[in-house]
């Protein structure tokens, strides 16, 4: 089972999500001791890692960084969709982009 991404509201309710199930993030995303980047270097594999509406315009940036450097078409597509959640977490107070570990 892969991470789960979700954007949610501040009671929990889940609002939209994605899935990761052939775990596509854990060969795309950046090790968690790359200083280059913010976010997306702390995702928690095996825990749940939060992110409020503040942190989002650097999750979209990495999300674009990381993107031109990927040539996998389903990675490339998970990205994208990942992108879409938090531009949707980020445009209302108490929405959430959270993702869900093993």
């Amino acid at each position: 089972m892969g991470i789960e991404i979700v954007v949610e509201g501040e009671d929990g309710t889940k609002i939209a999500s994605a899935e990761d199930p052939r775990n596509i993030l854990h060969r795309v995303l950046p090790r968690h001791d790359d200083p280059t980047y913010q976010c997306l270097n702390r995702i928690d594999w095996y825990g749940d890692t939060t992110f409020n509406r503040y942190q989002i315009p650097v999750v979209k940036q990495e999300l674009q960084r990381l993107s031109q450097n990927v040539r996998e078409l389903d990675a490339l597509t998970l990205i994208k969709r990942i992108r879409t959640l938090a531009e949707q977490s980020e445009a209302e107070p108490h929405l959430y982009l959270k993702f869900y570990g093993d």
